[in-house]
């Protein structure tokens, strides 16, 4: 499958002949953290030190971790103060002047700094890289303006946008996953943006990892369906359209069964409400691979995500994905080839269009065999040579210098 993007055509150079770069990633998150944005970092600096480059990351100190020794990685890590972020005291932010990172990328200058999240850290990179004259590129990664309505902030919304309006337009140029968060974006007022996409590992995630005795633990027969979410059980991830959708299902389908893979503030809550589904907690690795292999239906119900590595995931374990026609599932999802999906604003299309593949098993075998086909053309390598063309290779006179006129206004 060709996805269409604007931005640079990218040429690939054999390994020799490519010029080894030093990328400095700054981010709040990031592994063993487990979300969309680790997950995307920790395959980016992958494939980056495997192309030759040099790659040093920035972030905080994560919970429980006392000093910098227990960043144990390949990769050198700077761990800044870190400070649970409100209402995600899973998540923290990272606090640091800009002086100290001046002075440590003065010693060891990167050809180019990319800022992942739009928090304080992200903020204090992106001052120290101008004081420098470093190119400094942003992610839009997540949607923390839409998040809150979700949490009795909605007042708070306008301010976010101006705020993210403002921290993109500082740097030269914000790299967007997906076509149509780059028209929300440009929309929102951010001025320059590219096309940067995700990929999936399609070794790990495949339907050969599908595992019977697993599916028997559920409770579930040869003909049952077992009906997946993986994600953060929180509000913001419209989990209770999840829940509404799967009751709807069950009502015809008495033996199917709900399976939940991951956290979040929402889990008490639902398992004292329904008792009989499976709450898996957080997988990882080929755990995780197994538990998506085992499904047949997967609902993403999201309508605040940039992207959604989960959709790509499912899709590569052969599944048939329930999603809005948004982020990944967008851009990547056919109505009835590979999956289904509804409108936006259609909570009962998303219900109808799960009831059908429950319901019409050779329209669900169909769309999960072309789901399995169709992941193993996304892959990491091609995003990461995107990623590499876009950062270590667009002319200084075709990014945009985020200090103009329009973005020294914060309001």
């Amino acid at each position: 499958m060709t996805q269409k993007a604007s931005g640079p055509s990218v040429t690939t150079a054999p390994h020799n002949e490519r010029r080894r770069q030093h990328i400095s990633i700054v981010s709040e998150t990031f592994p063993p953290e487990i979300n969309g944005v680790a997950n995307t970092l920790q395959h980016l600096c992958e494939g980056l030190v495997a192309r030759g480059h040099q790659v040093s990351v920035i972030r905080p100190r994560q919970r429980g971790e006392r000093g910098q020794a227990e960043a144990a990685s390949s990769i050198p890590h700077q761990v800044v103060t870190g400070l649970p972020l409100p209402g995600y005291s899973e998540l923290r932010f990272g606090l640091v002047r800009p002086g100290r990172l001046v002075r440590q990328w003065r010693n060891r200058r990167p050809d180019a700094v990319y800022v992942a999240t739009q928090g304080p850290l992200g903020v204090a990179a992106t001052l120290a890289a101008k004081r420098l004259n470093l190119p400094v590129f942003s992610g839009f990664h997540t949607n923390f303006h839409s998040y809150s309505g979700y949490y009795g902030l909605g007042m708070f919304e306008r301010i976010l946008r101006s705020y993210g309006r403002w921290f993109h337009n500082r740097t030269d140029l914000t790299l967007v996953p997906t076509l149509q968060m780059q028209t929300a974006t440009r929309a929102m007022g951010i001025t320059n943006t590219r096309l940067w996409s995700r990929g999936v590992d399609c070794r790990r995630f495949c339907p050969q990892r599908r595992d019977t005795s697993l599916r028997e633990h559920w409770g579930l027969g040869p003909d049952d369906r077992a009906v997946l979410y993986v994600g953060r059980l929180a509000a913001e991830k419209n989990i209770q359209l999840a829940v509404a959708c799967f009751e709807r299902i069950r009502g015809l389908h008495p033996g199917a069964r709900f399976v939940l893979v991951g956290d979040g503030p929402l889990r008490r809550q639902l398992q004292e409400r329904h008792p009989e589904y499976h709450f898996c907690g957080v997988q990882k690795g080929e755990a995780l691979a197994r538990h998506y292999a085992s499904g047949d239906i997967f609902l993403f119900p999201s309508k605040t995500d940039t992207f959604g590595n989960v959709v790509m995931e499912a899709m590569a374990s052969g599944l048939g994905t329930v999603a809005f026609d948004d982020a990944a599932a967008g851009e990547h999802l056919r109505h009835d080839e590979n999956g289904v999906k509804a409108a936006v604003d259609d909570d009962e299309a998303f219900i109808t269009h799960a009831i059908r593949l429950a319901d019409q098993p050779s329209l669900l075998n169909r769309v999960r065999s072309q789901a399995r086909l169709d992941a193993l053309d996304q892959t990491w390598d091609s995003q990461i040579e995107v990623f590499e063309q876009l950062v270590f290779n667009t002319p200084a006179k075709a990014r945009h210098h985020g200090i103009n006129k329009q973005s020294v206004s914060l309001f």
